[in-house]
């Protein structure tokens, strides 16, 4: 079930984008759910937990690049379509990450390609995902997002793909919870996702993004193990 939220602040110009939407994906007997939004501030405030977003940029009180920028700070791996009549924040865009950016009026045409495209980049990835609590609030994290996880003091500090999503939690649990996921801990500050690791020595990993993260000493060859079990797996060893 793809889980989406249209946007603007035009009652007809968001009816008629989720209208389209809704057909295009029923056609492709894609099930999902769509809800509308008036206001940034309404789709802040909102408790589900989209996979896309149809984001208006022209808005009254706060606009569309300003909410994205505050949805990022709490879903960092989302994916956000920006429409608008203006053409002018187009790099913009690239600051928050967005998907795409789609010119108002907007061509069926157009819009079915996007969102296919979106769509299909949802069901590319693992969908295993662990549920974390925040602010009262319960978030799906998916794994094939995630470089590793960090822990600072009763803090978990989640290093993905679109940025750093942070929550209270205790890493010996989430070490338990992924052990047959191909996450390992290689320090007692850090948990890796060994299909991120793109190089390692007795010291330190380097992953793909091109962070590096130390490994303990009495860690060592139980990572190593880990690892060649991880390429083997994956294709990685012949």
């Amino acid at each position: 079930m793809v889980s989406i939220a249209v946007c603007d602040d035009e009652i007809l110009e968001r009816c008629r984008i989720a209208g389209k939407v809704e057909k295009i994906l029923r056609g492709k007997k894609v099930p999902c759910t769509i809800r509308q939004f008036g206001s940034g501030k309404e789709l802040l405030e909102a408790v589900e937990d989209f996979d896309i977003i149809f984001l208006d940029i022209l808005m009254c009180g706060m606009d569309g690049m300003e909410t994205a920028r505050l949805f990022r700070e709490k879903n960092f791996d989302k994916i956000l379509i920006f429409v608008s009549s203006s053409r002018e924040y187009v790099l913009e865009a690239y600051d928050v990450e967005a998907f795409h950016y789609l010119p108002k009026p907007v061509e069926d045409g157009k819009l079915e390609t996007v969102l296919q495209r979106a769509v299909g980049k949802l069901e590319n990835h693992s969908q295993e995902f662990i549920i974390a609590s925040r602010e009262r609030q319960k978030w799906k994290l998916y794994l094939d997002y995630i470089y590793y996880f960090e822990i600072k003091g009763r803090v978990i500090e989640v290093h993905g793909t679109e940025g750093i999503f942070t929550y209270y939690g205790r890493i010996g649990m989430l070490e338990q919870m992924l052990e047959d996921k191909g996450f390992f801990r290689c320090h007692k500050s850090y948990l890796v996702n060994l299909k991120t690791v793109s190089s390692y020595n007795r010291q330190e990993l380097t992953l793909d993004n091109g962070e590096k993260v130390v490994i303990a000493r009495r860690r060592y060859e139980k990572f190593s193990e880990r690892m060649l079990e991880v390429m083997r797996e994956n294709g990685g060893i012949v």
